[in-house]
């Protein structure tokens, strides 16, 4: 006869079918009610910890939501009393946590109830795939453990896929290292009250921070701890931890819900594939790279799909708003190929010119073809890490540069994708990009050698949230870019975020950004924004 004890009811729920008879239910349940979990007929020992009382506010992590779909999304929070200790004070049991759907911000319509376990083996995170709601609208959540209840979050399906829909708003922002300046820019993210959010990477920074007296730029505010380079999950969960702290961040994620992807900075430096900075063994740097595609889905809100199995995750996906666009998500880290000529800039790489060289891997590049060509949406979004277009970014009018680790590093591979767009007929192509801090705008064309050739879709480039520091209007390198690259129409080298809003008769673009970094507070403007009208390839200032 099994009693219950110090230990919590399981939830059987999560691994047993309706198929067991009556009595082996009860068997079961009484297994549950122990702290025994029972899969494929072996029996573990699953502790649950009954009626928990934390050492402090259990969610300090804050809330989330993302990947939308039509009738629901994912829902995220990770206990976490002490978010600095080891496993964040938690003991290494699973705890369960419920949950709240709300028709409205009040939460006194309350459409949908339940629990999920948080588990040690996912450093009690806890990723909820909410659905069965209704296309287009709005719903809030919140979560419940312990007595503790978090904040009210904000989340949105999208719209069913091919009905018509008019107009859709949101952000793209990313680059957020935490000792180069607060996030401000987070906290008037959360007041656009986007429809959704792209985040496309570098998330965290993993590499040591130097101390003031080491760098350049000025230290906006010291990372608690040790902050070595990173390596093991405990590592990068402590990492994560520093980060998700910042109550700015916590509102941006708390105001709608994200598509997340990441870089190379979620890992490390410029890693390409099994490819390290350091050039580390492959089968060493493939432990460092389950450790942080661990920690990364473990912080984000991303459905089970993208649970990481080892040193692989599955991170490319799409999204259909409505018969309005079509949203790839992409991965430019895991599949690439290593970036030629030992990295860097270059004048003339012959290495990058190799037909073989490859951005997305051979199995994402036909993903994403067959996407393409089969897509039916007014907008088809490209939403990626790094520079697609050509980009001559050395800062001598005499001389020429092109970035290794960008799409200049695999000339052939962005020329199938240009072959993709134009076999296709892709109606309205649209980039959007991030990774290098700065803000730009130019459009794709079919030979950047020749201005006048086709023009095949756009970029919009996003700058950092902090990465770099408060930095300044222009550069007198970004001044001689936009004279090198006549694709180019536009630099400017502050930070803050990118907002878009989508018709059915045009794109509109705007560069947010901020008059400082370096402290707290700063006032948000729009720098500059541009105009894409459907059906015509090409952009224009506003």
């Amino acid at each position: 006869m099994f009693r219950r004890n110090a230990f919590d009811r399981f939830l059987v729920d999560d691994f047993l079918t309706e198929a067991g008879t009556p009595s082996r239910r009860r068997f079961l349940q009484g297994l549950a009610a122990s702290g025994l979990l029972l899969t494929g007929g072996a029996v573990l020992d699953q502790r649950v910890w009954a009626n928990p009382v934390f050492a402090a506010y259990p969610f300090g992590l804050g809330i989330a939501s993302g990947d939308p779909s039509a009738d629901g999304f994912v829902i995220w929070t990770k206990l976490a009393p002490l978010p600095l200790a080891r496993n964040g004070g938690m003991p290494m049991k699973a705890v369960e946590v419920t949950y709240e759907i709300g028709a409205e911000a009040n939460m006194r319509q309350i459409v949908q109830r339940g629990s999920a376990l948080a588990r040690p083996e996912l450093g009690h995170a806890v990723h909820v795939e909410v659905s069965g709601l209704e296309p287009n609208r709005d719903y809030f959540y919140r979560f419940t453990c312990g007595g503790e209840r978090t904040i009210t979050g904000r989340a949105r399906t999208f719209p069913s896929a091919n009905v018509s829909v008019e107009r859709v708003h949101f952000g793209v922002l990313g680059c957020q290292r935490y000792e180069d300046g607060h996030f401000t820019a987070f906290r008037h993210v959360a007041d656009e009250h986007f429809d959704f959010i792209y985040h496309y990477g570098d998330y965290i920074y993993e590499y040591r921070m130097v101390r003031p007296n080491e760098r350049p730029l000025a230290v906006a505010r010291v990372m608690p701890g040790d902050p070595d380079e990173i390596y093991s999950l405990a590592d990068y969960r402590h990492r994560y931890a520093i980060y998700k702290s910042d109550p700015d961040l916590q509102l941006a994620h708390a105001s709608t819900s994200w598509l997340v992807s990441f870089d190379d900075h979620e890992v490390d430096n410029n890693f390409a594939g099994l490819v390290s900075e350091q050039n580390v063994p492959p089968e060493i740097f493939a432990l460092r790279r389950a450790a942080g595609f661990q920690a990364w889905y473990e912080h984000m809100p991303l459905r089970r799909a993208s649970i990481p199995s080892g040193p692989s995750i599955q991170a490319y996906r799409r999204f259909l708003y409505g018969d309005l666009a079509q949203i790839d998500v992409l991965d430019t880290r895991q599949f690439r190929s290593d970036q030629p000529c030992g990295d860097g800039s270059h004048a003339a790489c012959a290495d990058a010119l190799k037909p073989e060289n490859t951005m997305l891997g051979e199995k994402q590049e036909a993903w994403l073809a067959e996407g393409l060509r089969s897509s039916r949406a007014r907008w088809n979004v490209l939403a990626q890490q790094v520079m697609v277009m050509r980009h001559d970014r050395d800062p001598d009018p005499r001389k020429v540069g092109y970035s290794m680790d960008k799409w200049d590093g695999a000339v052939a591979a962005r020329q199938r994708l240009f072959d993709t767009l134009e076999s296709a007929g892709t109606a309205n192509a649209v980039v959007l990009t991030g990774d290098i801090h700065q803000n730009w705008a130019g459009e794709l064309k079919a030979n950047f050698d020749d201005p006048k050739s086709r023009t095949l879709g756009v970029e919009f480039v996003a700058t950092s949230i902090t990465s770099g520091g408060d930095g300044a209007d222009t550069t007198k390198a970004g001044q001689v870019a936009l004279q090198k690259n006549p694709h180019i129409g536009f630099f400017n080298n502050q930070r803050g975020y990118m907002r878009h809003t989508l018709s059915q008769g045009g794109w509109q673009a705007d560069y947010r950004v901020l008059d400082r970094v370096i402290t707290a507070g700063a006032a948000i403007s729009t720098r500059a924004s541009f105009v894409v009208e459907a059906g015509k390839p090409g952009m224009s200032p506003k």
